[in-house]
């Protein structure tokens, strides 16, 4: 249910890696040069570097150097990663998709001081090297290869195999489809400060059961497409870290504590500057969280902070470490709120860096030398986003840095020296502009390119988007927004579509550009004469405070839905030009399994709904996810069969189009012939859109997705006719 960030452009979460001393930055998709004063482009196949502040470019490797002898065209670079000294990259090219991102194929070395290109692991398959990445000296690199982990020396041409049992359940430097699914893993190795180790994840999933689609139209004879899915109740994978001696290929085992099944490690990476790794312990529950230090050459390892929640707790965003890597910066919603902590590596010490009743939405630059911490936050607004400052001791107050003259959402990428800043904003009513700044001033490098010059350029939308909020009967306050009809008529009676997801994965209802827009519609909803809303309930993750977010914690199909229910009825009853007989909703994932819920158990509320991919049944859904908002289902199912759509299919009375492709691995086409045998069973008369072999983001195939917007239209229309009466 994760991918419907994908779908709706909300980014998926990262956790951090690297060296961190004096300042930290999320650098937000700028590759910034390590002294922080440029960053590096691909511009028209070439990689430059761009020097702040007057914009000076220069090629530091020409479309010359990037193409192999044995080729004409020069390489399509889709990453690269320069050495620290600057004198080698490491080019990423040729990628094919593993799951959800393309995280395999080709990796050649650039050598920017002798102009050659050397193609890292010839020997091995066509694009199937993954996550490679540089030695700290920059003399070797490190990469899997079918689930197993190889070094090559680039001064002598040789490799050597790292891991040895490797296979396609055995898995070695990366991770299975639930990890990287529901953790937002995918690199799971990495190079020791020094380089004469790596520390790497090893997944077992041998006993995990294969959960077989059926491929019908790629040959003659059907065949099964197998993957390994461990479902609600199904035990995971074992987990486990090794670290590799680089020298004799020999691996040590950590001995983290408590049953390596039972258990997960959803982060890992070294201290800088040490011989120690750090990592994040999460028990099947997800409830107790804890972090060891292990000590490589000692081999001991040692629990330093633990932390216990009545519903979840989310893997961190890493470790920012401080004060000579005594202290890291620690995110918890310990105390009701997301809030910053510094830590003491032994976990003695503890101290609240940002006090007050506001989220933390990401941390942004630690300016460890001024002492202080840029974060983003938005504790007036929860549609918004806006950059923050506190003190890094503790003793300081909330500052916001952003000008409140620019309402909507704001994105800072920092230099790692905190020097400029790529600056960038939207809103609703605001298309995505950026403008480059010096950040010590926190003015815009030219005028010309600043936001304010930016915007004046633009015009402003006749019919803007409206944001609202409502009090349902429960007394819960939802947000929302809404875009009215063009030459909207008071005195008439307009069609409502909702767009739903509700579950803890997504939030709808932000201030962003793209709100009030739905892109599965043919055509223009407000010239059609809809009415388009969507709303946050309680589980959205939005910066409400834990209470909010964690109410839905084994309420997922029950408390969401009653939410979203309870909130239209009340703009029903309020606003006149709204119809009652024409009130439709719609969803993908996540939100189609509430745009099942709504429409079975608000019969009298909603007429028409559309729901795409939706988890129909709970119990087929897998095990990180579920278990982690609703609980294991030890000793009792009962809080999962209360939540899932298919319990209420019976009460179905309104007209409901339900859409899912055949080959969809994260949720599984089961859900739909599950819900089509209740419906049959209850006599309830619907339509069906199947996808053969397309996944869950139904993209697949020529056609397809002109043809999902067109049947999406078709339905709507017929069954909640647009235009005012």
């Amino acid at each position: 249910m994760n991918l419907i960030k994908f779908l709706f452009a909300i980014a998926l979460l990262t956790f951090f890696t690297g060296t961190y001393t004096n300042s930290y930055a999320q650098t937000g998709g700028v590759n910034w040069t390590k002294s922080g004063n440029a960053y590096y482009q691909n511009v028209d196949g070439e990689i430059i570097t761009v020097t702040l502040p007057k914009n000076e470019r220069k090629t530091i490797i020409s479309k010359t150097l990037l193409t192999p002898a044995t080729s004409a065209t020069p390489l399509s670079v889709r990453s690269f990663k320069l050495t620290d000294d600057g004198t080698k990259a490491l080019i990423y090219t040729n990628t094919k998709k593993v799951w959800r991102q393309d995280s395999r194929g080709d990796y050649w070395v650039a050598n920017i001081t002798n102009n050659t290109l050397t193609k890292i692991g010839k020997d091995k398959p066509e694009s199937s090297l993954m996550f490679a990445k540089f030695s700290p000296d920059g003399n070797k690199v490190a990469y899997v290869s079918r689930h197993n982990i190889y070094v090559e020396d680039l001064a002598t041409n040789t490799t050597k195999a790292l891991t040895t049992d490797g296979t396609s359940r055995m898995i070695n430097g990366t991770f299975d489809w639930v990890y990287e699914e529901e953790f937002n893993c995918l690199d799971g190795f990495q190079w020791s400060p020094d380089g004469k180790s790596i520390a790497y994840w090893q997944i077992d999933a041998t006993k995990i059961k294969n959960f077989l689609m059926m491929n019908n139209t790629d040959s003659i004879y059907s065949f099964n497409v197998l993957v390994e899915y461990p479902k609600v109740g199904q035990d995971p994978s074992s987990c486990k870290i090794g670290v590799i001696d680089i020298e004799n290929a020999k691996t040590n085992w950590l001995a983290v504590p408590g049953d390596n099944i039972q258990h997960y490690i959803p982060r890992m990476e070294w201290i800088p500057n040490t011989n120690e790794v750090i990592l994040q312990q999460l028990n099947r529950e997800q409830n107790e969280s804890k972090v060891f230090v292990a000590n490589i050459s000692s081999g001991s390892i040692i629990e330093i902070y633990k932390e216990t929640d009545k519903a979840w707790i989310d893997p961190t965003d890493g470790w920012i470490w401080l004060n000579g890597n005594k202290e890291f910066i620690w995110e918890s919603e310990k105390d009701g709120w997301r809030h910053l902590y510094r830590i003491s590596k032994d976990g003695k010490k503890q101290t609240l860096i940002n006090n007050g009743n506001y989220d933390i939405m990401g941390v942004n630059l630690i300016d460890e030398k001024n002492n202080l911490v840029y974060f983003s936050a938005s504790p007036i607004n929860a549609t918004q986003k806006y950059l923050y400052k506190t003190k890094l001791d503790g003793k300081g107050k909330l500052e916001m840095v952003t000008s409140s003259v620019f309402p909507g959402t704001h994105n800072y990428s920092i230099s790692p020296n905190g020097s400029f800043a790529s600056h960038s904003y939207n809103s609703a009513i605001v298309s995505p502009i950026t403008e480059w700044m010096n950040f010590l001033t926190m003015n815009p490098l030219t005028m010309e390119g600043s936001i304010t010059n930016q915007l004046a350029k633009q015009q402003a939308p006749k019919n803007k988007v409206e944001f609202f909020k409502v009090k349902t009967e429960d007394g819960v306050e939802l947000d929302g927004w809404m875009k009215k009809p063009d030459n909207f008529d008071l005195t008439k009676k307009y069609p409502v579509v909702f767009y739903v997801y509700g579950e803890p994965a997504s939030q709808t209802a932000a201030d962003v550009f793209g709100a009030g827009r739905n892109n599965l519609y043919a055509g223009d909803m407000a010239k059609d004469g809809y009415i388009y809303i969507s709303m946050d309930n309680r589980g959205a993750p939005v910066p409400k405070g834990t209470a909010w977010r964690k109410s839905i914690y084994k309420n997922i199909g029950v408390i969401n839905i009653r939410d979203q229910a309870m909130a239209t009825k009340k703009l029903l009853e309020t606003y006149s030009f709204m119809d009652k007989d024409r009130v439709a909703v719609h969803g993908w994932s996540g939100g189609g399994s509430s745009t099942l819920n709504l429409l079975f158990q608000y019969p009298e509320i909603y007429k028409t709904g559309i729901a795409v991919a939706a988890v129909a049944n709970q119990l087929t859904y897998d095990n990180i996810y579920q278990e982690r908002y609703m609980g294991t289902p030890f000793p009792s199912t009962a809080a999962y069969v209360k939540g899932s759509p298919i319990t209420y299919a019976k009460n179905l009375v309104g007209n409901l189009l339900y859409i899912h492709g055949t080959g969809d691995d994260n949720v599984h086409y089961q859900n739909a012939e599950m819900l089509i045998n209740e419906l049959i069973k209850n006599k309830k008369v619907f339509q069906m859109m199947s996808y053969p072999n397309r996944t869950h983001g139904i993209s697949e195939g020529a056609g397809t997705r002109a043809h999902l917007s067109l049947i999406f239209t078709k339905f709507l229309k017929e069954n909640c006719p647009p235009g005012g009466r």
